[in-house]
């Protein structure tokens, strides 16, 4: 793990105020693995002067190696100065960071849910799951269909569930519906989204008694992305203190909640 600059070699506005930006390969990034993130400092200088936590969201065979994508909602000066990245423009950034999803070995029935941008680093989990050939199930929910990742994106052997709110695509209501009903049929599943999300997940997953593993990557502001600064500390039931950035982001839901 060290500071580097990245080349941006391609940006678009994928859907509603929803960003990707493509970076030219980097060797440390190619260590990374779905769930780990890297910090990005977004200014011409010291202003803003912390990073912002960015998962990897998806790799692409490139003219120069594997290029990786950052995707992200513009909700504040960092990730505005993002979005207005252009090709051939450099992004500093640290990583890869943290501790990403662990897929068993030797099961074949994989369920993934993304809540909002949280689906993020669930697209790459999606796309390796899927390549190794396992059954696998992406849960989508947003507000409205502009929150929503464009299924069409994803690979075809993905099967995908739609929620929104407002029904204005797919099943009207909150991803716990498609999760409780696809619950006895997965092996493992894995999750991103708000905390509400999680704690609604983990109850669905209690109640059902089927001790099915729940893997979430927690979204949480942080400073420094390294455990130095204890800004994204969470205090599992059990007690003590974890800390996303490096104890994560991935948890099991059973030693949060």
């Amino acid at each position: 793990m060290r500071s580097f600059d990245a080349e941006v070699v391609d940006t678009d506005r994928l859907y509603g105020s929803t960003h990707i930006l493509w970076f030219r390969p980097r060797p440390l990034m190619d260590r990374a693995r779905p769930g780990q993130f890297a910090m990005a400092y977004c200014g011409e200088g010291a202003d803003p002067l912390l990073g912002r936590a960015m998962s990897v969201h998806r790799l692409r065979e490139g003219r120069d190696g594997r290029e990786f994508s950052f995707l992200f909602d513009v909700t504040g000066r960092g990730t505005e100065w993002l979005s207005r990245r252009r090709a051939g423009d450099s992004v500093r950034l640290v990583g890869p960071l943290g501790r990403g999803f662990e897929p068993r070995a030797r099961v074949q029935r994989m369920l993934l849910v993304g809540g909002g941008i949280g689906v993020a680093p669930l697209v790459w989990l999606a796309d390796e799951l899927a390549a190794e050939g396992r059954e696998v199930t992406l849960v989508l929910g947003g507000r409205g269909e502009p929150q929503i990742f464009p299924p069409h994106l994803l690979p075809p052997a993905v099967e995908v569930v739609v929620t929104t709110e407002d029904g204005s695509l797919g099943e009207r209501g909150r991803v716990t519906a498609p999760f409780e009903r696809l619950l006895p049929w997965c092996d493992q599943a894995f999750a991103c989204g708000p905390d509400p999300m999680f704690e609604a997940l983990y109850r669905v997953a209690r109640d059902s008694g089927l001790r099915k593993p729940v893997q979430g990557l927690l979204e949480a502001r942080m400073a420094c992305g390294v455990g130095i600064c204890y800004s994204c500390a969470v205090f599992p039931r059990r007690g003590g203190v974890k800390l996303v950035c490096t104890d994560g982001p991935m948890f099991d839901l059973r030693d949060l909640y």
